[in-house]
């Protein structure tokens, strides 16, 4: 190791093991010393992911902050592409001396190819057809009013949580929701209701009871 590296950044180097040990292969931790530009990096974990190693300068978009004096402010979580056409996500942290002077920098490139990848897959896996949730409502043969739709769907959506994961108390929540717009007037509701938060026609009903008993 080199003896005049500064001491502060001496210190960040296990910090670089760390985190790279900690989020896996596909993240690439890199510290930078900004005493030598042409060589800055002092010390690399999984440097595949940019193809660079310990000698190598830094990418375009650290460069150019540098040179522009924009090293006040760190640059979190922006995305670019490696050499070899990997997606990246990227933070840049400045490290300051004791004069608060920037002295170098702790770069993480998170390559997120295989999870762009994965997420096609699984969105592809997830996807129905439009009609599909206009099948005839189980129980009473008669076609969901696609208004019903609409207000469920919007209704959920508000919420920004799967159903799977929901508490009684979000459920009611969303009775009460639907109540309000008038959705339970629609014929073919309840059962709709029930089926879609995954509860019987007789739990709705409940849920309805005590929303009712509450705003007397």
């Amino acid at each position: 190791m080199d003896n005049k590296l500064n001491p502060i950044l001496k210190t960040y180097i296990p910090v670089v093991e760390g985190i790279a040990k900690t989020f896996g292969k596909n993240c690439e931790v890199v510290l930078h010393d900004f005493s030598k530009m042409q060589s800055s990096i002092i010390a690399i974990e999984n440097g595949h992911v940019t193809g660079r190693s310990v000698g190598s300068p830094m990418t375009e978009v650290g460069l150019k902050a540098v040179r522009k004096g924009n090293t006040k402010d760190n640059i979190i979580n922006y995305t670019g592409k490696s050499l070899e056409g990997r997606i990246l996500k990227s933070s840049t942290m400045f490290i300051k001396d004791e004069n608060d002077e920037v002295i170098g920098c702790l770069c993480i490139n998170f390559d997120l190819s295989e999870i762009v990848v994965a997420k096609k897959v699984i969105d592809d896996l997830i996807k129905t057809e439009v009609d599909e949730s206009d099948k005839d409502n189980e129980g009473n043969g008669n076609r969901v009013n696609d208004v019903l739709i609409d207000i469920v769907e919007k209704t959920l959506d508000e919420t920004g949580k799967p159903v799977a994961y929901m508490g009684k108390e979000e459920k009611v929540n969303i009775v009460k929701k639907l109540d309000n717009q008038g959705a339970f007037l629609i014929k073919g509701a309840i059962d709709y209701v029930a089926k879609v938060l995954c509860v019987s026609r007789y739990t709705i009903y409940n849920y309805l009871d005590e929303i009712r008993v509450e705003t007397k």
